[in-house]
């Protein structure tokens, strides 16, 4: 004999319980222990299953190769059909429940990927299978229950560091269940973090070793380390704390004019995120070049931390190839330290966080301020003993130049009182020489201006005669081109008068030509118009259907408001009489 597992809902519970069933937590279900009597039971028993028939059975279910709809199958623990008419959807799916509990009395060991994760003391999943063109071939709703949780979860996480969440792929121990209410689902009482760890790791060593064969991995490690920070081009999540913590640092850098940070944000983990970082990253680097002369000195990666599988979105070639490329170094400062990502390890520098690498960038400077400092303090030493050497030899050479200009300066005076007497020597030679020539000079000039002014006088009346033919002859010239000028002006007026003489006779024509045309069309008009005036008489207007209201005078009545009563109606083809009836 063997236990009996009722159909019951959440409110049924203490129903059975107080009955003595008892909870069967592998398979989720309420079950009446072998031997204690299932009348109580009645309405809980599977369809088809009677307290008389209940020695010996375990569960109802079809038998196989047995038909759902076989009547003879009632007897059997099958499926009965009580009328042609077919069962009830609970009975079906009842029948179902218990044939996928007997076939899965455990769980089995299943490869899936998360795509969705919801906690709710229990934790719900939504699981699926993809194909490598990234197809979903197979998909379930899957659920961890707390007690199991609490038991599977913590051990998960302290051997992956990975929390559950969407795009993880698991192996899983897992049982398929199918409750009549809810569907079908998967129970999951196991998780093996080693298939975890491996499907991460796997993925890193595929993009590591492509990029080792393409001779990109070491590219952006082989460049030189900046020698001093100006400008630095920073990627992080906007808002996160591991920003919040770089830019405490980067902001005192700033406000003293040490170095400038250039902030682009961009999602870290979730789909797409890789993506969105390489373009983000890309944009930036690309207006730096637009705008001006200089690239940065480096480029860092930074976020918050957070668990691996979280890390995991950023392990993409495409980024890893895009940072590999960079003519830049770049330094990474993801926040984690028990785990690398490709980005890590591609950087030219990896720091455990955020506050790290503002604290290595900040070092460099120091560095730098310190070599300065101490090269400025060697210059300056060097510049006191070069003041301190050129004092005393400017000072000696000042004692020498003042001994040699003392000698200089006697042997100047004996020397000055020698050329003195020498000079007013040749003076008093050289004033009477200048003086006999200046009179044989004086003379020479005199007879010259007399030469000159005697030819003067003989060629002036001559030049002013010439001058005086030249203006008679330029005064004819032009009199001459002046008449010949004056008549073709005439010539031109009188053409110009003679055309357009002739353009207002054709003016006139034409203007004369179209009055007698418009009045030649005006009187054929009025002539016209005077025929179907002519032609309107009252015969006709009394032939269309009008008739004549004559009063007894025979005077046509013409208004409404007329005294007369006796009228005469005057048509086309004669008159009748007619009386106005008062209005």
């Amino acid at each position: 004999m063997s236990d009996t597992y009722l159909v019951t809902t959440y409110a049924d519970k203490d129903h059975v319980k107080a009955l003595g069933a008892r909870w069967d937590p592998m398979r989720r279900q309420w079950r009446v222990p072998a031997g204690l009597d299932l009348t109580p039971f009645a309405r809980w028993l599977p369809q088809g299953l009677s307290p008389a028939l209940s020695v010996g059975v375990a569960a109802v279910g079809p038998a196989p190769g047995t038909a759902l709809t076989d009547p003879q199958a009632a007897g059997t623990g099958g499926l009965a059909v009580p009328e042609a008419r077919g069962i009830s959807l609970s009975r079906l799916l009842g029948g179902v429940a218990m044939a996928v509990s007997d076939a899965f009395r455990e769980g089995v060991w299943t490869l899936v990927e998360l795509v969705d994760v919801r906690v709710r003391n229990h934790v719900y999943l939504e699981v699926s299978e993809r194909d490598p063109g990234g197809n979903t071939v197979a998909k379930a709703h899957a659920v961890i229950w707390s007690s199991v949780a609490q038991r599977i979860l913590p051990a998960f996480q302290q051997a992956t560091g990975v929390e559950l969440a969407a795009g993880l792929k698991l192996l899983v121990r897992a049982r398929p269940v199918f409750k009549a209410q809810y569907g079908f689902s998967l129970e999951v009482d196991e998780i093996d973090p080693n298939y975890t760890l491996g499907d991460l790791e796997a993925s890193k060593r595929e993009i590591r070793e492509r990029l080792r064969r393409e001779g990109l991995f070491e590219l952006n490690r082989e460049l030189p380390p900046p020698w001093d920070f100006n400008h630095v081009l920073v990627v992080a999540p906007e808002g996160g704390a591991g920003l919040g913590d770089f830019q405490a640092e980067a902001g005192r850098l700033e406000r003293h004019g040490v170095c400038r940070f250039i902030y682009v944000y961009s999602r870290f983990q979730g789909e797409g995120a890789a993506g969105e970082i390489r373009l983000e990253l890309l944009a930036a680097l690309e207006q730096i070049r637009a705008n001006h002369p200089w690239l940065p000195d480096a480029v860092v990666l930074i976020r918050g931390g957070g668990a691996v599988n979280d890390m995991a979105w950023l392990n993409d070639y495409a980024l890893a190839r895009t940072l590999c490329e960079l003519p830049v170094p770049v330094f990474t400062g993801i926040g984690h330290e028990r785990d690398n990502t490709v980005l890590d390890e591609v950087a030219h520098q990896r720091f455990d966080t955020p506050s790290k690498v503002i604290a290595g960038i900040e070092q460099v400077i120091r560095e730098r301020t310190q070599q300065a400092r101490e090269l400025f303090d060697s210059i300056a030493a060097q510049a006191r003993r070069g003041v301190e050497q050129a004092r005393l030899q400017t000072t000696q050479w000042q004692a020498q130049v003042h001994a040699g200009a003392l000698g200089q300066i006697a042997l100047a005076r004996t020397g000055a009182a020698q050329a003195l007497s020498d000079v007013r020597l040749h003076a008093g030679v050289a004033v009477r020489h200048a003086a006999d020539s200046a009179q044989s000079r004086l003379a020479e000039v005199q007879q010259l201006a007399r030469a000159q002014l005697q030819s003067a006088q003989r060629e002036t009346p001559a030049l002013i005669g010439e001058i005086r033919a030249e203006a008679r002859q330029m005064l004819r010239t032009a009199r001459l081109q002046v008449s010949r000028d004056l008549e073709s002006v005439r010539s031109q007026a009188r053409a110009d008068l003679r055309q357009q003489q002739d353009l207002i006779s054709r003016d006139l024509a034409d203007i004369a030509s179209l009055a007698r045309h418009s009045v030649t069309q005006a009187r054929q008009g009025s002539e016209s118009l005077m025929r179907e005036i002519a032609g309107q008489g009252p015969g006709k207007t009394l032939g269309r259907g009008f008739a004549l209201v004559r009063a007894d005078s025979g005077q046509p009545i013409t208004s409404a408001s007329t005294a007369a009563t006796e009228v005469t109606l005057q048509f086309h083809d004669g008159q009748r009489a007619a009386t106005l009836l008062k209005p």
